[in-house]
This record gives C-alpha cells, structure tokens and sequence, in this order.
C-alpha cells in the first residue's frame, strides 16, 4: 500500500456511502517510523500526522513543521497530566481525552498558553479494563463536564476491540456523537477505515497501510 492507494480506497468508501472525500481526515500515523518513510510521505505533499507519544513527537516534528508548511500533528495516544504543557505547544488536536483531572490540566495549560488543540473524548466503547477511555455510559455527562470547562470539544473517539466486529463499536461512538452534537468521529484504522467511513467517520487513522509495517 502507499498513499495514492489509500486516497484511492477513501474514495470508493465515500462514494458507496454517498459521502465526499473532503469530509474525511487522512491523519497518517507515524509513530515508531523511520524518519525516511515520513519524510516521503511528507515530499509528496500530505501534512496531517498522528503520534502517539508526546515524547517521541518532540524529538522530530518541531524541526519538520519547520521545514514543511501547513503540517498538523494529532496525538493518539493515552497523555499524562505532566506532559500536557508540551502536548498543548506541539499538538492541533488530541485524540485521548479520557478523565476530569486530564481535562482540567488541559484547560489551566490552554488559558496560560493562550491556545487549545482541538480535542476529542476516548470511549472505551468495548468496556475493555485494559484500555483507556471513558465508558459508554458515562460519556454523555463526560462530555458535558468537559465543556462547561469551556474547552473545545470536537468529537469522539474509539479503538475498538480486536475481537469484534468494529462496526458495532463504529456505530455506538456515532450515537454518542450525534446526541452530544459533535461531529467530530475518529474511528477507522488500516484494516478498517472503509467501514468507518460507511458509519460516518470523520478523522481516520492510518499507519502500516501507509508506512508499512512499523519499526520495532
């Protein structure tokens, strides 16, 4: 795979769900990548990356996002409240939040920065103990914490379990999405996107597909 035949696949699961492409965020994730593979990726002209560790992105992006305009850097992974202050000067959008304490950081960091990324809250939408997330049943009052927080609330997101079939979790975040307002859905990774998007799936997040296999 490669990034023309992702755009590609994208744009026949758009045009089965009578949605368009430009509804649909590629975010290309990079996390454990050679820098050459990325750097290939951005040569040929995308700019919206997803990482998952704080730490690892400040290593590599400050010095891309310098050298390529326009980039967008999303994390996607679990962020503890001591890297939230670097997390808040690096990232556009964070994909992971997931408790009241996290927020609350997030909201003290944004108003002495002056500046917020876009955020989405993490359901756990399999109820899985090893997983971060908010569980299902408590999203909808998650949500309206988080806001009357006055922080910008874009979406939701899901990692659905690797046992089960992700359209029933793709469906359950819609649900949630659409009786909180939100639009934002980040749902859909390499092996799956195509039935994300038929669901409503705003942001998608690609590696290996793209990438390849990741570094070890």
């Amino acid at each position: 795979m490669s990034l023309p035949d992702i755009t590609a696949r994208i744009t026949r699961a758009c045009d089965r769900a009578g949605r368009s492409p430009a509804e649909i965020t590629l975010i290309a994730v990079s996390k454990v990548q050679p820098h050459e593979r990325v750097e290939a990726v951005l040569a040929a002209g995308h700019r919206i990356f997803g990482e998952n560790r704080v730490q690892e992105a400040q290593g590599k992006w400050p010095a891309w996002k310098e050298a390529y305009r326009g980039v967008e850097l999303h994390l996607l992974g679990p962020l503890q409240s001591n890297k939230v202050r670097p997390a808040v000067d690096l990232f556009d959008a964070i994909h992971s939040l997931d408790r009241a304490k996290l927020a609350r950081r997030i909201a003290d960091v944004a108003q002495e920065a002056g500046r917020c990324p876009d955020l989405f809250v993490q359901v756990n939408t399999g109820d899985e103990t090893q997983k971060a997330g908010v569980a299902p049943d408590e999203a909808d009052a998650f949500i309206r914490e988080v806001r009357a927080m006055d922080l910008p609330v874009k979406g939701v997101m899901c990692i659905p379990p690797v046992d089960e079939a992700p359209s029933l979790h793709f469906a359950l975040l819609a649900k949630i999405a659409a009786r909180n307002g939100l639009a934002g859905l980040s749902m859909g990774m390499s092996a799956d996107f195509e039935e994300a998007i038929a669901l409503g799936a705003t942001h998608i997040r690609v590696g290996s597909a793209i990438f390849g296999p990741r570094a070890s």
